[in-house]
């Protein structure tokens, strides 16, 4: 796969107008956006189907969480939309998994659409061994859960997970190379620390196995957005 096609931009905005203004912007060189909770709540499906109709793809990263039936139900009206991904938490546990694959996989076949990558989320990129020891009484090691996370999806037939790139090689390990491993928290060597306590390089992600990799702020905090982006597919593509 082009490294083109394995970066995602997060569209981290509640500004409609101004997140289509980014797809025009950076349209030559990515091909699928990430709408949030912020776009989403804000721009609501249109603006889902305004990026697909651009001919781009999205990543809608709603983080579903709920009871089996409602996240099923949510899942089949964003494949209704034509998402390219969609995912949820892998906490809500394997029934609420396993049922949201079927009822998507039933309906793309009753309604011939295409079935979007149905991704778990691990633990956040936000959490790190602190939190999950002492907010959360996890008692075992980030690593180790994220581990149990991506088995549980697997088993549940999701595609894969979103998942920090320090954990890569261990879920592909655990659930096979083809399993999907999406990476958030991505830095760029000269970005300054922020809220994210497992941060990884784009170069540092693919290396490790990455699928995809997630660009917000990263590039978006930049003097120019755009050429930032370009150095980063420079460097990928030379390494």
């Amino acid at each position: 796969m082009p490294v083109r096609e394995r970066i995602i931009l997060s569209l981290d905005t509640s500004d409609p107008e101004y997140a289509l203004d980014l797809v025009d912007r950076f349209s030559d060189e990515i091909t699928i956006f990430k709408v949030g909770l912020e776009l989403f709540v804000s721009g609501g499906p249109e603006i889902v189907q305004k990026i697909i109709k651009k001919g781009k793809k999205v990543f809608l990263d709603l983080k579903f969480h709920d009871i089996p039936n409602t996240v099923s139900r949510a899942a089949q009206a964003a494949t209704r939309m034509g998402v390219f991904m969609l995912n949820m938490h892998t906490s809500g546990g394997f029934e609420m998994m396993k049922s949201c694959r079927d009822l998507v996989v039933e309906t793309c076949l009753k309604e011939n659409l295409s079935r979007p990558r149905l991704l778990g989320v691990t633990v956040l990129t936000s959490i790190g061994p602190e939190a999950i020891k002492n907010e959360l009484c996890i008692p075992h090691s980030i690593r180790t859960h994220v581990k149990h996370l991506a088995r549980l999806a697997y088993n549940a037939g999701l595609d894969g997970v979103v998942a920090s790139g320090h954990e890569i090689e261990t879920i592909k390990n655990t659930c096979g190379k083809d399993f999907i491993v999406v990476v958030p928290g991505i830095r760029l060597s000269w970005n300054p620390p922020d809220e994210q306590k497992r941060r990884i390089t784009p170069r540092e992600a693919l290396r490790s196995g990455a699928d995809y990799i997630i660009l917000g702020r990263a590039i978006m905090r930049e003097e120019d957005p755009l050429k930032a982006l370009r150095v980063v597919l420079l460097e990928l593509m030379s390494s």
